[in-house]
């Protein structure tokens, strides 16, 4: 059966339907080579356009429901909530519901959707004015059912968010009604709000900013200056800003929860880092007591308007430890991550920081231009009618028209009546101002006072001088717009996260070694779980193993329950990875089955885990004497005795090795040659030996 053309080349989705069901129908009959190709130009076909629409869709989520505009920093679905609390607004409360109900209007996505963006958005505290429950940030509760809260909009979103007269509008979703492109905000609203999005391979995320601390910035930008910003969060605690790289991406910040010390038992945590709520932040400390990582007697929260988390210490615990040990092993400690992505000019663009607040002041600069401009022309307009009215009325010009008998020429004669005074007008006299005039009734005309209208165009005069001042010095207009605005909503919106300095805890340092290492030197295992071995002594769940056997093999393991090292284990010990050459190691061995044997100084260096490292020089049959380590900083080298087997002719049948006169190298040098002759085994050397051969040393 040949295939079929299908006519409707601009709707490619009844296209693919078309097509499923002409292979549908073919693979009832026996299919042809034509069917068969048919068949493989619709797959095709299909393929091209799956790619056309992902990538239709890719751009769907990035432009209009993931990332916010550069213009007013927020999401469509927040946009068109404010536009219809806008639209509603009457200076009272609202049902959450009947909102979500109206913004559905122009947001073709449901109402799920737009009840968590509104409650999102209120609990912001900058344009929602908010009533009822309307969840815990610091708890992470919920928010009531829409139906029950109600909200308007703040003070704030009044004063620098909407304006119809400079705002620019399109056709909602179904064509019914009209909705702003961006909303013209006067304000770097993304910055003090932050963002989180993810798209189809692209992801946003703008930390908050300080609300007084931006309004600086701008006014500093605006004077020429270079202003640093850097992120304070709602929930308090402290930051370290160092790697911030002012918002560019892969900058990043670290957070901690505020902990005091309020007994020697007895831990508070009074504020969170940010993106944490108390549910949260208990269950992350409950499971690292539970891995034996922290120990603690139990964790009461008493969050109400404010953050306290009560944190019982077991007798005998430091608690300046386990303060360490919650920021190493809870979420008391975070890092956290940035990425300023925002839509301009309909793509996405990154920025840093200061160029959204750089975007964001100049666009209020803008904005107030265009306001001023508008204002300008609208007293320009209401000067021009009212000096017309004046006119119109005390010249009596309204009595030349009771004789006219048509309508043109009653606007002749009005024309012809204002024209001795056309001069002191600022623009031509309309046939549309005429109109005007003709429609003023005769009771406002009998009523006419000419002082009051006379102090009106003076008044009119004043604010036209004034916002012309503006217009010329718009920058320090635009600075006084910012100081003002900080005056009037700054109060109480000071830093609330602590900016300091804090090193990075070693969870090493702080682990408590709850746990017990065993030993099966003969056949080589060593672990936690092998109770009726060995103890070599205590270690933590985060603790390294380091064993070398009589092979002169040498492994680093995780600490687990058992694990094999080679058999003839003759040292092991937990292992510090953070400072790997704070041990020195004294070894001697003998090369293969019978060549030399060696004296080897060295530091272990660096090493993976699991990984079997040779330090010897990896002949077969070589075998380590004696192995011993001390404390590079604090400790003094070894020195042992070597004993020789008798042999004819042999003089000295025994040396003695002090290990300060070697050179210490690295895990994979040889080390020096000691005697070529016979070993018969290795013994260390007392106290009262090694300082009689350190005075021969001398001598």
């Amino acid at each position: 059966m040949p295939r079929k053309k299908n006519p409707k080349k601009d709707n490619p989705q009844s296209e693919l339907f078309e097509t499923s069901a002409e292979i549908e129908v073919s693979s009832d009959s026996i299919a042809s080579e034509e069917d068969i190709f048919a068949i493989k130009t619709d797959a095709g076909h299909v393929d091209d356009m799956f790619s056309d629409w992902f990538l239709d869709y890719a751009s769907y989520v990035i432009l209009e429901r993931a990332v916010p505009h550069a213009n007013d920093g927020l999401k469509p679905v927040q946009r068109r909530i404010l536009h219809s609390m806008r639209e509603l607004e009457d200076g009272r409360y609202n049902k959450v519901a009947n909102l979500i109900g109206n913004t559905m209007k122009y947001h073709p996505h449901g109402d799920a959707s737009i009840a968590d963006a509104m409650v999102q958005l209120g609990q912001k505290e900058f344009l929602v004015d908010m009533q009822g429950n309307w969840g815990n940030t610091l708890t992470g509760d919920s928010a009531a059912a829409s139906r029950y809260i109600e909200a308007r909009l703040s003070k704030f979103a009044l004063e620098v968010v909407f304006n119809p007269k400079t705002t620019n509008w399109l056709s909602s979703y179904d064509g019914r009604n009209k909705e702003p492109e961006t909303l013209p905000i006067k304000f770097p609203l993304l910055l003090a709000q932050g963002a989180e999005g993810i798209a189809v391979g692209l992801s946003c995320k703008i930390l908050p900013h300080n609300f007084n601390e931006l309004l600086d910035g701008c006014i500093a930008l605006l004077r020429k200056e270079k202003p640093e910003i850097v992120p304070d969060f709602p929930t308090g605690g402290y930051a370290d800003v160092s790697e911030y790289n002012n918002g560019k991406r892969g900058g990043r910040i670290r957070v901690r929860a505020r902990i005091e010390t309020r007994s020697k038992l007895l831990l508070a945590i009074t504020e969170l880092p940010f993106g944490k709520t108390t549910t949260s932040l208990i269950d992350s400390i409950i499971s690292a007591n539970e891995k034996g990582k922290i120990k603690i007697a139990r964790v009461e929260d008493n969050t109400a308007d404010i953050v306290e988390i009560l944190v019982y210490l077991s007798p005998g615990s430091d608690p300046q430890t386990v303060e360490q040990a919650l920021y190493a092993f809870t979420d008391c400690e975070l890092s956290v991550s940035t990425n300023i992505c925002v839509i301009e000019n309909d793509r996405p663009h990154f920025f840093s920081a200061q160029d959204l607040l750089y975007l964001a002041t100049e666009k209020t600069r803008n904005l107030l231009k265009l306001e001023l401009d508008i204002q300008l022309k609208e007293l320009d307009e209401k000067w021009h009618f009212s000096s017309l009215e004046k006119i119109f009325i005390e010249k009596r010009i309204y009595r030349r028209i009771e004789e006219e008998e048509t309508w043109d020429a009653v606007v002749a004669t009005v024309e012809k009546g204002l024209k001795p005074y056309k001069n002191i007008f600022k623009r031509d006299i309309s046939r549309d101002d005429i109109t005007r005039l003709l429609e003023i009734k005769i009771k406002r005309i009998s009523k006419f006072d000419v002082l009051k209208a006379d102090e009106l165009i003076d008044a009119l005069d004043e604010e036209i001088k004034t916002t012309k001042r503006h217009l010329k010095s718009l920058t320090k207009y635009a600075i006084r717009w910012f100081t003002d605005l900080k005056k009037k909503f700054g109060k109480g919106r000071e830093r609330k996260t602590v900016l300091t300095s804090f090193e990075k805890v070693v969870a090493q340092d702080v682990v408590i070694a709850n746990q017990t290492l065993y030993v099966d030197r003969k056949e080589g295992f060593a672990g936690i779980g092998m109770k009726k071995d060995e103890a070599i002594g205590k270690c933590s769940s985060l603790d390294d193993v380091i064993a070398i056997n009589q092979a002169g093999k040498l492994i680093v393991s995780k600490v687990s329950e058992k694990a094999f090292f080679g058999k003839d284990i003759l040292y092991i010990n937990t292992f510090n990875r953070t400072e790997p050459n704070a041990l020195t190691y004294c070894m001697v061995y003998r090369d293969g089955k019978s060549g030399a044997t060696f004296a080897k100084h060295f530091t272990t260096g660096g090493m993976t885990r699991d990984k079997e490292y040779d330090l010897t020089k990896g002949k077969p049959g070589s075998r380590v004497f004696y192995i011993s380590c001390y404390r590079t900083s604090a400790e003094q080298s070894d020195a042992v005795k070597v004993n020789l087997k008798p042999v004819p002719r042999l003089r000295k049948t025994e040396l003695e090795v002090l290990f300060k006169n070697y050179a210490v190298r690295g895990r994979s040098s040889g080390g020096n040659i000691i005697t070529k002759n016979s070993v018969r085994n290795v013994v260390r050397m007392t106290k009262a030996a090694r300082e009689e051969a350190d005075l021969k040393d001398l001598i």
